[in-house]
Parts: C-alpha cells; sequence; structure tokens
C-alpha cells in the first residue's frame, strides 16, 4: 500500500513539474496561500449573491440551491488555496524559493 502511495506521488510530483510547478509564485499566489479562508470567501460571497439575483420568485428551490453551491465553490476554492500553501512550502523546502 505504502509503495501505491509513493507511486501515486511521485506520478503527480512529475505532472506538477511538467506544468510548470517548480516555478516562483506570483503575488497572487503568495496572498491566496497566506489567505486561504479569505480566498474561498471572496469567491462564496459574490456567487452566492449573483445566483440569489438570478433566481426566480415562483420556484423555491433557487435561493436553497444558491445558499448551498455558494459556499460549495468557496470550499473548492479554499482548499485549492491550501494545495498552494503546500506547494510553496515544498519549494521552500527543497531550496527553489526563499519564501519572500
Amino acid at each position: 500500500m505504502a509503495n501505491w502511495r509513493r507511486s501515486l506521488g511521485d506520478a503527480f510530483r512529475h505532472l506538477d513539474r511538467t506544468l510548470g510547478g517548480q516555478r516562483r509564485p506570483t503575488r497572487v499566489q503568495k496572498w491566496v496561500a497566506r489567505h486561504p479562508i479569505g480566498a474561498g470567501l471572496c469567491v462564496a460571497v459574490p456567487f452566492t449573491l449573483f445566483c440569489l439575483l438570478l433566481s426566480r420568485a415562483d420556484e423555491p428551490d433557487d435561493p436553497l440551491f444558491a445558499v448551498f453551491f455558494g459556499p460549495a465553490m468557496g470550499l473548492v476554492f479554499a482548499l485549492t488555496a491550501v494545495s498552494e500553501r503546500l506547494r510553496q512550502r515544498r519549494l521552500r523546502r527543497l531550496g527553489i524559493w526563499d519564501g519572500s
């Protein structure tokens, strides 16, 4: 089982290197990594308000959809921000980036 996980992790890191994961992070990536909850809220709040704005008055499920789907999108973006934080931590550990 441990061998399988290691090979899966190695495959992910190889794909990450191929797609440019060894490059220094941009200013936006640094901010997102420092504030994952804020990044999630920056997506969830406008998306929820937009869905509520588009909801029809005669459909009672539309606001429920907006209230569920907006925070779900925020959670996806927050988890992506956490993965960016882990990537930056790995770059610091490998000596590719000094954290500035």
